[in-house]
């Protein structure tokens, strides 16, 4: 066998290449990717820092060329690329990256905007007042190991002594391989009051430790959205933190121009690049993604950040606001990972955890640098003992001196006579002739008690750990007297998570649904007041054989419920529902809801929050009502829940939202109506799956065709007179037999008309007026009721079409079976008696009629005007006798 083949060593791939990786792995974790968590930093910045400390670049010295600072790292400590190492020492002199920069910078080292630093042969650096302080002091002190270099060639300190905890203080970020790390930046003063606490209650718990560390400090401020992300951060080491910038909505002046409304960012969220935020939000603008943007602009100078995103007139600010948190960088997640090396193997750390490493690390660098102090202080006495003795014996050790041959032999006598070490032996030689007088004498006695006092309070320090602790908790106060500044990042307490109600408009707008299902939604203005009596404008456009049959008004943000003739509810947003124009057709409601085709949407129900305290009031078409609380239908599924059971042959028909103290007014298409409590003693409380009780006594020829909510306050203004009122006992599955023989009961006959509102009643063929409150006196439920109105005797097959409570501030809308609507003021039609017929609100051909009315919600974006009555308004189309 030749001797080149008996160096083939057999081996296994497998097991070969499992063992490089492992070792190459290791290699990228522990010597580039990951820091230390006892400094906190990764082996580039501490050689960068540990050259610039050699190199003598204080904070009071001049500044050096980087060049230079990068040439002696390179070609002593880290044998890597210059990119790699100029690139993190800039990174250590921006102000925007590290919450408390380690190097001061000279020059152009880049900007928020992502601009790149200058070349490094034009910048010049130097340490920085806090490194000097409290990450370099004691290095000589052998308080920390050092170890070879790349060639072994210089000795590199393996960690730095640092003072305070860097790791969190400037955080970290590192991918390396199969791990990564993600430390934040932390407030100083913050740090060390945390530290304080630990080293004052070693059982604290993380939770307790926030109070003095609330969470992170970014050098960019903004803020942070919720402690959640925070909590889960510090108890387990991992956690997502949302950071939104900061941001005013401001009124700006432009010269001959009226003024505009405008949002000012003026703090962005920690490692966003405010270029590429301007970029993205012009490209979403002209994406159309973005809407209500009229113009950019950059106005950041030195006094710091300013974005002015201008508006559009029509724009509403918050909106617009909300959207930018929601699309752009201007709100972002920080993914923390707490990942760093202890002893030297990956470890994910939490709060307690990390500054507990740092604490050990701290009491170690201590009792070195103790034990260090204290040996050259015995060094130092040992030498005072040796000269106090030769002084004791000056004129023995003159005479010695003078007659020896040379210096060793001197030195061997004094050795051998006095029962001196060499070093004192040398130090004796080496005297001079000025520390013989009696002066230099006194001075070194009184060295010698004071080493002796210094060595043994080194000695008490050694063996008192709470010594040790007072060292530490003292040098950190320090630290932070000199170097804190005060928080920048704001903490607010609840997570605002921005909803899709945010990022919309809360407009009024009106819902129209037609009978062979399609619907749509129109803003309110698209229809302008116009006179009563007029024509109106076309609503929609519809095929012959459909028409008109729900026209609700509501806000963006309301939650449309939907209920159908079989009482089942379904629910949507209003926003969810499509915008369409005048003449659009709208969409089918079956591609919106899983309602069948052969089922009928019998009634809407706009509804801004399910409140314990509201109730909906459902009544059928076969005259059956009930009351249900609200917050029963707060969680409607997708397929819709059971709101009434129905009868045989029963069908649901109108549905409204009440309190337990308003009253309940229902109409009939003669022009009969009846008004009643919805009190518990009228109408009581039943769940979802109930029918209900008999509402009103009607003709053979009648049938029901509405009925409204009127306010407690109103009827509170009802005075009481004539007795008690006859409570009736009725169960739930009375007979309609056992209710058509109930007499209605007259409770108050004094007319009283609360100011600005009445009783609306619109007629098929759009006759209209306005009947006084106190003119339909409560009545018991299941009466008869009374007149509401009479009808024009040329008109026949007349009869009404709305009977709900109205407010003289409020707007009408009006739609016919052809889809014509109009709009005007409710105080352009006259208030009347009950006895009267109206006057005419809308002009109508003589085949058409009027199908439905709805009043404009006076909520909308920005208006916190109370409403009075309830504009959840919706009328079912009639069968009209032309």
């Amino acid at each position: 066998m030749s001797a080149s083949e008996s160096r083939i060593i057999p081996t296994d791939l497998r097991n070969e290449m499992q063992q490089s990786y492992l070792e190459y792995a290791m290699s990228v974790i522990v010597g580039r990717a990951l820091p230390d968590a006892r400094d906190g930093f990764k082996p580039v910045h501490r050689r960068i820092l540990y050259a610039m400390n050699e190199l003598g670049l204080m904070p009071d010295r001049p500044f050096r060329k980087c060049a230079r600072v990068v040439g002696e790292v390179l070609g002593k400590y880290h044998p890597h690329g210059d990119t790699a190492v100029y690139d993190a020492l800039v990174r250590m002199a921006q102000e925007f990256s590290m919450r408390s920069p380690l190097i001061q910078g000279h020059g152009n080292f880049g900007s928020v905007d992502n601009d790149p630093p200058a070349a490094m042969r034009y910048t010049e650096c130097r340490l920085h007042y806090l490194t000097s302080e409290a990450m370099l002091r004691d290095i000589d002190s052998d308080t920390v190991d050092f170890g070879d270099n790349f060639d072994g060639s210089q000795q590199e300190p393996l960690v730095l002594p640092a003072r305070i905890p860097q790791l969190l203080l400037n955080g970290s970020s590192g991918i390396a391989v199969g791990m990564a790390t993600n430390i934040p930046p932390h407030n100083l003063n913050e740090l060390v009051d945390g530290l304080v606490a630990l080293i004052h209650n070693p059982e604290i718990t993380d939770t307790e430790l926030m109070r003095y560390i609330p969470g992170p400090d970014f050098p960019t401020g903004a803020k942070i959205l919720g402690r959640s992300g925070i909590r889960e951060a510090y108890t387990t080491g991992r956690g997502s933190i949302t950071m939104r910038g900061v941001a005013q909505i401001e009124t700006i002046e432009h010269r001959g121009r009226p003024d505009r409304e405008a949002i000012i960012i003026t703090e962005l969220p920690y490692q966003t690049n405010k270029a590429a935020l301007i970029e993205k939000i012009a490209e979403m603008v002209n994406e159309k993604r973005l809407e209500g943007i009229s113009d950019i602009r950059d106005e950041s100078d030195r006094e710091g950040m300013r974005i002015v995103v201008e508006l559009r007139r029509d724009a509403y600010p918050r909106v617009v606001l909300n959207n930018l948190y929601k699309q752009t960088p201007l709100q972002t997640n920080f993914g923390a990972n707490m990942l760093a090396l202890v002893n030297g193997k990956p470890e994910l750390l939490t709060l307690k955890r990390y500054l507990h490493v740092f604490l050990d690390f701290r009491i170690d660098t201590i009792r070195r640098r103790t034990e260090y102090e204290k040996r050259k202080a015995e060094e130092r006495d040992h030498l005072l003992q040796g000269l106090l003795i030769a002084l004791d014996n000056l004129d023995a050790i003159i005479a010695l001196i003078r007659h020896a041959a040379d210096s060793p032999t001197a030195k061997q006598e004094l050795i051998e006579r006095f029962g001196l070490s060499e070093p004192q032996a040398d130090a004796i030689l080496q005297m001079q002739l000025r520390r013989l007088t009696a002066l230099e004498a006194q001075k070194i006695e009184q060295e010698h008690q004071e080493l002796l006092a210094k060595i043994a309070d080194l000695n008490d320090i050694l063996n008192r750990r709470e010594r040790i602790l007072e060292i530490v908790e003292q040098e950190a106060q320090e630290i932070k007297q000199r170097h804190g500044t005060p928080r920048r990042t704001e903490i607010e307490l609840e997570e605002s998570e921005l909803e899709d109600t945010d990022l919309i408009a809360n407009e009024k707008a009106i819902i129209l649904l037609t009978e062979q299902g399609y619907i749509k939604r129109m803003p309110v203005n698209t229809f302008e007041a116009q006179n009563r009596a007029t024509r109106g404008k076309s609503g929609t456009k519809m095929k012959e054989d459909d028409g008109v049959k729900h026209f609700l008004s509501c806000c963006d943000h309301d939650s449309i419920m939907f209920f159908t003739e079989r009482g089942v509810a379904y629910c949507l947003k209003a926003y969810q529902i499509p915008i369409g124009s005048r003449i659009a057709r709208g969409v089918p409601i079956v591609q919106m809801l899983p309602i069948p085709r052969d089922e009928k949407i019998t009634s809407l129900v706009a509804v801004g929050e399910f409140s314990n305290d509201e109730y909906l009031v459902m009544l059928t078409k076969g005259g059956y009502i009930k009351k249900t609380a609200l917050s029963a239908f707060n969680n409607i599924r997708s397929n819709g829940i059971i709101a009434i059971s129905l009868n045989e042959g029963d069908e649901l028909r109108w549905v409204r939202s009440a309190k337990v103290d308003d009253s309940v007014i229902i109409g009939s298409r003669l022009g009969m109506a009846i008004h009643f409590h919805t009190d518990d003693k009228q109408l009581r409380p039943l769940g979802r799956a109930t029918r209900g009780v008999k509402a009103m006594k009607l003709k053979p020829d009648d049938e029901l065709i509405g009925m409204d909510i009127l306010p407690s306050f109103i009827v509170a203004s009802i005075p009481k007179l004539g007795g008690e009122e006859t409570e009736i006992e009725e169960e739930e599955n009375t007979t309609v037999e056992e209710v058509d023989d109930t007499e209605s009961e007259e409770i108050a006959t004094t007319e009283v008309e609360p100011d600005g509102v009445s009783i609306l009643v619109i007629t098929t063929r759009g006759y209209g007026k306005r009947v006084p409150v106190s003119q339909f006196r409560l009545q018991n439920r299941a009466g008869k009721g009374i007149i509401a109105t009479k009808f024009k005797p040329h008109l026949s097959g007349d009869c009404v079409v709305a009977l709900q409570v109205v407010h003289n501030t409020d707007e009408l809308m009006l739609i016919t079976s052809r889809g014509i609507i109009i709009r005007q003021v409710i105080s352009a039609i006259s208030r009347q008696s009950r006895n009267a017929t109206g006057v005419r609100v809308q002009r109508l051909d003589k085949e058409d009629a009027i199908a439905a009315v709805a009043l404009v919600p006076l909520s909308g974006e920005g208006d916190d005007t109370e409403v009075d009555v309830d504009p959840n308004t919706d009328v079912e189309l009639q069968e009209v006798n032309n």
